[in-house]
């Protein structure tokens, strides 16, 4: 049988022969390069490929050794259980350190081979570095995986049953969350592969910003798609209400994005304009940095968060020197070849050079103000043993107010035309759209009474009145017919509408974080019957009721929702008791009309064994609380159109006929 061959032994082998073929794709193209061997640069391609399908073949035999409850695995001994239900067990193997590790490395063959793929009409020598790069990165990963963190390690006699899965970790949204994640995340390993060959070409130039910019556009998508997907996790199985919490594991996903979201931007400007070279480059190799930094924080045992792996110490030290090597030497190598680099066009200040400059220092502040309060505690408690708490307050207090100037800029910054702007053009729409938010601030500020809010409210509006205003300008609506503002509106590409697109999404998100600051909530204990009322809604708690699921002893309330004396919904809290575990995962009870959010969790069970037993009810209204992930997908949506845009215009294309030599 097919399961009886594709065995962990074989995974083993496949494991140890793909970090054999990732070492040859980093040094055998690279020799080639050097010696001016076209026959070994041209097998970059050829050893991306067999990589990628060593490891796919890895992969595939954890999974099988996962459905056929291999306990002699170690990796399926401590993760999974004969009645774990199927899903489980095949999402479970990125569910532990191991498994992570081994689907990193996946990932990165992955790029590798769609790189190799897409990038035949990029300079010969430029594609077969960073393919070469990219194999150095994996080899790393992969030693890694073989030495500490091995997944096919047998333990022999096989025990009969497994200790089970973090219950935590048994949610369709956690089970896809990290694969997306780790997508966004080690996407950048492509603009840092870029920019590291880039800088061994010595040729930073439009060309290279054009190849760069979908790379970045994809790799963003994914990671943001990704802190989407886990702030929805957090909001509904924690059941505590909320969709951040400032947890270090979070801030590590946020710090690598908002470098990213600079990066995305910047590499506009090389592209147009061949300014920022430079500064494009060093963001490249930070933003990918930065996200082996989170890997390295996650697994290290240096932060304590609810979804941190807890690791041995000599990991944390592998990945800590894999770290100094990658990410230290290629910053050594733009320390060395920066200067070198040609000089930049000129603009003026107020230009979309420039304001793509502020974007960047305002996101790289963000960034930075989140990993300090991130990596802070631990650094103090290392120097002098002193232990600190940094949280929400610290945060709320240092992010949000660059935040909202960031979000100020946003609303007319794609406005502004390249070299240099005249003002004059700018201050009719722009007093208009002044007016307007100072009467919606006013307004806010009279229904919420705090002036945060209010402002942030205002702020949420000047963003979409922005995009409206511009829209509305380069179709000269009302200025014309209507056929002529169809055919403006057909002409316009795709990454205009992108751009306002994410724009909006932005300023959604922000509504619903506003919304979230006024939630309202209610704990109590009481018995079956009770009916309470919250928000104008009448909860009234009708039964409770208890039944088995696949591995898991649940216990589950039935609440029926009136207003003005409709029912309008039945919701099921319940909390399920994981016996292997010897654990309780709460399960929360939404219902949703996308402008708030009736939400109910089950608490502990008081006097059970009485005729009237009560229970611990925790109920929540939260205005607007949808509108933050209809935000996030928003803004997936822009960064999806600008890829198609790139694609149906065949800019890459075009610009590599212009500025780059034929593949041999």
């Amino acid at each position: 049988m097919i399961s009886n061959f594709l065995s962990p032994e074989l995974g083993h082998f496949t494991l140890a022969l793909a970090c054999c073929l990732a070492g040859a794709q980093f040094i055998l193209p690279l020799l080639g390069n050097q010696k001016n061997d076209f026959h070994l640069m041209n097998l970059a391609a050829p050893l991306a490929w067999g990589h990628f399908f060593s490891l796919m073949i890895a992969f595939v035999c954890l999974i099988i050794a996962a459905l056929n409850d291999d306990f002699s695995v170690q990796n399926i001994l401590q993760n999974s259980a004969t009645d774990k239900p199927l899903l489980y067990k095949i999402t479970g193997i990125w569910g532990n350190h191991e498994g992570s590790i081994l689907l990193w490395s996946f990932i990165l063959s992955f790029f590798g081979i769609l790189f190799s793929s897409f990038s035949h009409r990029l300079s010969f020598s430029l594609r077969t570095k960073i393919i070469a790069i990219l194999g150095g990165c994996a080899t790393g990963f992969e030693i890694f995986c073989l030495i500490t963190s091995n997944p096919f390690l047998r333990i022999w006699p096989a025990p009969m049953e497994g200790q089970g899965m973090n219950p935590l970790l048994q949610d369709p949204g956690l089970a896809f969350h990290p694969p997306i994640l780790y997508t966004g995340y080690v996407g950048f390993s492509v603009p840092f592969a870029f920019a590291v060959a880039g800088l061994m070409e010595k040729n930073i130039d439009s060309a290279w910003g054009c190849w760069l910019r979908p790379w970045v556009i994809l790799a963003w998508i994914f990671l943001t798609a990704g802190i989407t997907i886990g702030s929805w996790w957090s909001y509904y199985v924690l059941g505590w209400g909320g969709y951040w919490f400032w947890d270090p594991v979070e801030n590590a996903a946020l710090i690598p994005w908002l470098t990213g979201t600079a990066l995305l931007h910047s590499t506009l400007i090389v592209e147009k304009r061949e300014a920022l070279k430079t500064w494009t480059v060093f963001l490249s190799i930070i933003t990918f940095s930065l996200a082996l930094c989170g890997t390295f924080l996650v697994r290290s045992g240096i932060l304590n968060s609810v979804h941190a792996f807890a690791s041995d110490p000599t990991r944390g030290i592998f990945i800590l020197v894999l770290l100094i090597i990658i990410c230290g030497g290629a910053l050594v190598l733009f320390a060395w070849q920066a200067p070198l680099l040609p000089f930049t066009a000129l603009f003026a200040p107020f230009s979309r050079e420039g304001s793509i400059i502020l974007n960047n220092i305002l996101f790289c502040s963000l960034a930075t103000i989140i990993f300090v309060g991130t990596l802070y505690p631990s650094v103090l408690q290392m120097i002098n043993g002193q232990t600190i708490s940094v949280g929400k307050p610290f945060f709320d207090k240092t992010f949000v107010p660059p935040a909202l100037i960031t979000i100020f800029f946003m609303a007319f910054a794609p406005w502004l035309a390249f070299k240099k702007t005249s003002l004059k053009k700018l201050i009719q729409p722009l007093s208009f759209m002044g007016i307007i938010t100072l009467v919606i601030i006013i307004i806010s500020f009279i229904y919420l009474h705090r002036f945060l809010p209010a402002l942030a409210t205002g702020l949420a509006f000047w963003v979409i009145m922005g995009a409206l205003t511009d829209f509305s300008s380069k179709l000269s609506l009302f200025k014309t017919s209507f056929k002529n503002n169809f055919h403006r509106m057909k002409n316009l590409s795709l990454s205009f509408y992108a751009t306002y697109i994410a724009h909006i999404g932005v300023a959604v998100i922000l509504l619903g974080i506003i919304g979230m600051a006024y939630s309202q909530q209610k704990i109590v204990e009481v018995p079956i019957g009770t009916t309470l009322h919250l928000a104008g809604y009448e909860w009234t708690l009708e039964a409770v009721q208890n039944h088995k699921g696949p591995n898991y002893l649940a216990t589950e309330a039935i609440l029926k929702i009136n207003y003005h004396h409709k029912t309008i919904c039945w919701m099921f809290p319940a909390r399920h008791f994981f016996p292997r575990q010897q654990q309780v995962i709460t399960n929360v009870a939404i219902h949703t009309n996308l402008i708030a959010d009736l939400y109910a969790v089950l608490g502990d069970s008081k006097n059970i064994n009485d005729t009237s037993p009560t229970y611990i009810l925790k109920l929540h209204y939260n205005p607007l609380a949808p509108w933050i992930w209809i935000g996030g997908f928003i803004m997936i949506l822009g960064g999806f159109l600008t890829l198609i845009d790139l694609y149906n215009h065949k800019i890459i294309k075009q610009n590599s006929k212009q500025n780059m030599e034929q593949p041999l």
